[in-house]
């Protein structure tokens, strides 16, 4: 299983303190280095404020060498399809080819508000989303030389050359929720991996099949999905240092427990290995407090080698 490094910055995070642990994270040998994508604090202040996910992974791509980078995810409703086409494939070129793309239909009313973004009905939002999905990987795949078109309900491109392309034949694109229809629809249709969040083994196991399900019916082998698991993450060496590390982020150890991994690094490895069961090959541990890095090291020493 792969072990990637999620991160919420609009949480409270200067680049100064992302770079530190996505340096941390490619020393240690992760997989990924992914944040969120978003503009207000879910608690808190969120001092020094919010910072831009794809300005943040354009400076991390030339900080870095090897670790992947990306979203998890970017809301449709934050920018326009052909734009965000041309800046995911612009960070690609500057990473040599290590981007993927999280996209997501966009839940946070708040932060839409606040800057002035528009926030329609669910049913408009995942329209939008798709229209989204079909535009930029259509922009990304077509011949060099050619011209795109498209219009849709809410989008409209013309005469776009699609360039630049990636550096990647194919940028990986993350489709993931717990919508029990269009969310597997969509990633059966366009993405290269589904990802499940924040919720015990139950759900984790229906998601899965529902998503097997929407591939078979669109005729797509389901092998041929990658299917991740992101968690809220808290690793200590023995119960009193897990409880630490609970409390300075504010948790519930019995929540983490149940929808994240949570506990010693024998406890989260048999957690690992319970969702490998699943069909789960990749895990997003999300670390809340990105000044530990010494939790950074402590995932890569005693639970990385266990299940890579």
């Amino acid at each position: 299983m792969l072990l990637r490094v999620f991160t919420e910055p609009q949480q409270g995070a200067r680049h100064a303190d992302l770079l530190a642990v996505v340096r941390r994270a490619e020393d240690a040998g992760y997989d990924a280095f992914f944040r969120s994508d978003h503009y207000l604090p879910f608690s808190g202040n969120g001092r020094p404020g919010p910072s831009d996910a794809w300005t943040t992974l354009a400076g991390l791509a030339r900080e870095t060498t090897r670790i992947r980078l990306g979203t998890l995810v970017s809301p449709a409703t934050f920018r326009e399809p052909a734009v965000l086409a041309l800046q995911v494939a612009q960070v690609d070129d500057m990473s040599d080819g290590r981007v993927e793309l999280g996209l997501g239909a966009g839940w946070f009313a708040e932060e839409h508000l606040a800057f002035g973004l528009g926030f329609p009905e669910p049913s408009e939002r995942f329209d939008r989303f798709e229209e989204q999905l079909e535009i930029i990987t259509s922009l990304w795949s077509m011949p060099v030389g050619e011209r795109y078109t498209f219009e849709g309900a809410h989008h409209r491109v013309v005469d776009n050359p699609g360039l630049p392309k990636p550096v990647q034949a194919q940028v990986p694109i993350i489709v993931g929720g717990g919508g029990k229809r269009r969310t597997p629809q969509l990633a059966a249709q366009y993405a290269t991996e589904f990802n499940i969040g924040f919720c015990d083994l139950d759900e984790v196991a229906a998601r899965v099949g529902r998503v097997r399900a929407a591939c078979a019916a669109a005729g797509r082998d389901p092998a041929t999905l990658a299917l991740s698991y992101a968690a809220t993450t808290v690793v200590g060496r023995d119960d009193a240092e897990v409880a630490r590390r609970v409390q300075a982020i504010g948790a519930d150890a019995t929540e983490l427990r149940r929808d994240g991994l949570c506990g010693t690094p024998a406890e989260v490895v048999d957690r690992l290995g319970a969702l490998a069961a699943l069909g789960v090959d990749r895990a997003y541990v999300q670390l809340l407090d990105l000044a530990d890095l010494d939790h950074v090291d402590l995932v890569a020493s005693e639970v990385m080698p266990q299940v890579a």
